[in-house]
């Protein structure tokens, strides 16, 4: 039998994760929840099983078990029981919890990703010294590569470097406590870095809209009378949800894994122009019944500065999501590209290969709008 505990269940990673782990029989998982009181707790985890299309009375519901804690804290800011209770049961461990949000104070970015960091490793040793450990996956982010230009390797990172937002800045500081558990304890860690995760390649499903969604309504337009700063050859990394699942429940499966670094992201190739990305959403809006304005080209510097315009004298409603275009005009500025050649190589030696962006976007597209713009409703 084997017992995984799981943090950030709710998200689209770890919410891609959960079935794969219970499609196998002999698996058990609990989830580490935030939740104001038990009874928060039973309706967080009722929602995420009407999510995963479970029945109460399911066999997968009836191997998961809830706690109501903080990845952030020390202990998961769990009872002294309740944390004893999941080290003698758990055998594996899934860090994939963290505030995806690029305008939180150094602070409050550091509590999420430096943090829990360290609260995970403190509970992997424990669950080391009780002879019960097998592996730890921990979920960071190719974004710890900051500005550094060029194709980032799957490598741990030692130069310095500057970061577009504190977000990546927190993540790069959490990945060095996870570095050293990893090479001065020995501790079995794989390192995950996502590039910017979406909907399921299969249907676009997914539990939440995050950033991805946000720079897809950029780029249709509407949001800005068809005005565009020109990308130039800036390509945009992104990796459906399940790809991400995938990836690391094979390698909690996989003793081998255990030292190595990889990528979950498109790569340098395959990761599709912002160019490119921005006629599929337009396609998409406007087979979607939507009115897309025609597409004004101009600089990046003067467009940014009609942002910075707009967002003091939008009105109360539309502020809000001007005030941080400029923080992701930054993120897109720069030509990056994440090598992943350990992660598609690994994905070779299983008889798999990543699909192409061109194949699965438009069903991302799909479900977002479906979900979004349901029919009758306008941009």
């Amino acid at each position: 039998m084997s017992v995984y505990f799981l943090t950030g269940g709710t998200g689209a990673v770890g919410s891609s994760i959960v079935p794969l782990l219970l499609a196998d029989p002999d698996t058990e998982v609990r989830l580490l929840l935030r939740a104001e009181s038990d009874a928060a707790l039973a309706e967080r985890m009722q929602s995420l099983a009407g999510y995963w299309g479970w029945a109460e009375s399911s066999e997968q519901r009836a191997r998961v078990k809830a706690y109501r804690g903080d990845a952030a804290v020390a202990n998961f800011n769990l009872p002294d029981d309740q944390y004893a209770e999941l080290v003698g049961a758990c055998t594996h461990l899934i860090h994939s919890a963290g505030t995806v949000r690029m305008n939180l104070s150094i602070e409050d970015a550091r509590r999420s990703a430096v943090g829990s960091a360290q609260a995970t490793v403190d509970f992997a040793r424990r669950l080391a010294a009780a002879g019960r450990l097998r592996k730890f996956d921990y979920v960071s982010t190719v974004g710890v590569a900051g500005k550094r230009p060029g194709a980032l390797p799957e490598i741990w990172m030692d130069e310095p470097r500057a970061f577009h937002n504190t977000y990546e800045q927190a993540k790069a500081e959490a990945e060095e406590i996870i570095r050293r558990a990893i090479v001065d304890e020995g501790l079995p860690v794989t390192v995950h870095r996502p590039s910017m995760v979406i909907g399921d390649a299969r249907d676009g499903r997914i539990i939440h809209f995050q950033i991805f969604y946000f720079i897809c309504e950029f780029l249709s337009g509407c949001k800005t009378r068809g005005l565009y700063p020109d990308f130039g050859e800036v390509r945009l990394d992104v990796i459906p949800a399940n790809w991400v699942a995938e990836a690391i429940v094979a390698a909690s499966r996989d003793p081998q894994t255990a030292g190595r670094i990889f990528h979950l992201c498109s790569g340098p190739e395959q990761a599709p122009r912002l160019e490119e990305l921005k006629a599929l959403v337009r396609t998409a809006f406007t087979t979607h019944g939507m009115r897309v304005p025609l597409g004004i080209r101009m600089p990046r510097g003067v467009f940014a500065a009609l942002a910075r315009v707009a967002a003091r004298l939008a009105p109360p409603s539309q502020r809000k999501a001007l005030s941080t275009l400029p923080i992701y005009l930054d993120y897109l500025a720069d030509r990056q590209g994440f090598d992943n050649a350990a992660y598609t190589g690994w994905l070779a030696s299983r008889g798999l290969r990543l699909p192409l962006a061109a194949d699965y976007l438009p069903r991302v597209l799909g479900y977002y709008l479906d979900k979004r713009y349901p029919p009758d409703t306008e941009a």
